[in-house]
């Protein structure tokens, strides 16, 4: 299902990081980094992912010059359990909230449900964020970091950040065109170490079903960008859209996994993850860039994996979602 828009727009966005991000190759393009200490002067990791959003949600009020009673809606969601870190966020606002989850792939959710509200005439201006930290991941979905289990080279490194985006009916420069809802795909993977496999054919149905909805080719784009498959999950996605649907992707495709971290330098094994990957790289760089022009039509797909381990731990295949959301400079 495609949803086309005439009237959302990007008034603004707003980027926290952690510091293995701000060491990466996209530093200079965040809004505020995190150097040194990931708990951001808060007990927990939990709490430090409730920091960053909230202080995310809060930066942007205060750049654009809003107040909360400007804002119709606030939607937010990240990896904790009952998404936790933004139902804590939320209750220091006084605002209208809605919780979401789709894992990684959580801003594609929450930005077409924005464009959709605002587009149907039910507000005017919508705050979406998400967060996602890595210790706060790694404690839940995998080892508590101490224990030092080690991991495969297909794994990828949870992502540390809070990440903003202002939906208004305001004209301005970016403009989200629309919106393809994707399906819950299940291929019968169950390596919980190898994500990049599991979301690679989530996010070629959804891009094969905007492109036919849309009536467009590959090349309607100047750049489309997955969320984190990582190296693996990139190639394997290139492969599938080719074997399934004899697209071939050219120079305007990337995975936002390979380009947060520097993959060389950085221990990051197959790239970066999380609900904030692809939102760190798009409404940092890739949204500077559009301001500028460099880019004027992009397609951006986060990816999910959305698993329980109580049900990999049952053996259960792992499924996974994409979605994708086209913005347009105009």
């Amino acid at each position: 299902m495609t949803i086309k828009y005439n009237n959302v727009f990007i008034e603004d966005a707003y980027t926290i990081c952690g510091n293995y991000e701000n060491d990466g190759p996209l530093s200079k393009y965040f809004d505020k980094k995190y150097e040194k200490d990931l708990y951001f002067g808060e007990k927990s990791w939990e709490q430090a992912e409730v920091h960053l959003l909230k202080e995310a949600n809060t930066n942007i009020l205060k750049k654009n010059k809003l107040k909360e009673e400007d804002i119709d809606l606030l939607i937010s969601g990240d990896l904790q359990n009952q998404i936790a870190a933004s139902n804590y966020m939320a209750r220091e606002f006084n605002i209208p909230f809605l919780g979401i989850f789709e894992a990684c792939s959580t801003s594609g959710e929450g930005l077409a449900i924005g464009s959709t509200y605002i587009e149907g005439g039910f507000a005017q201006k919508i705050l979406v964020s998400t967060s996602s930290h890595n210790m706060a991941a790694e404690k839940q979905f995998r080892n508590p970091t101490e224990y030092g289990t080690p991991k495969p080279k297909t794994a990828t490194f949870t992502s540390t950040g809070g990440v903003s985006i202002l939906l208004s009916n305001k004209k301005s420069k970016v403009k989200v065109e629309s919106a393809t809802i994707g399906k819950v795909v299940d291929m019968g993977t169950t390596d919980v170490n190898h994500m990049g496999a599991v979301m690679a054919p989530a996010a070629g149905d959804v891009i094969y079903n905007h492109l036919k909805d849309t009536k467009r080719d590959i090349s309607y784009y100047d750049l489309i960008l997955t969320g984190d498959l990582g190296i693996y999950g990139k190639n394997i996605l290139k492969d599938y859209m080719m074997t399934k649907y004899n697209i071939e992707f050219n120079d305007n495709y990337n995975d936002c996994g390979t380009m947060l971290y520097d993959l060389d330098r950085q221990p990051v094994l197959a790239g970066a993850s999380g609900p904030a990957c692809l939102p760190l790289v798009v409404f940092s760089y890739i949204y500077k860039e559009m301001l500028k022009k460099k880019y004027k039509k992009v397609l951006i797909v986060p990816t999910g994996a959305v698993f329980s381990p109580t049900f990999t731990f049952q053996k259960e295949s792992i499924p996974s979602i994409a979605n994708a959301i086209s913005l347009e400079v105009i």
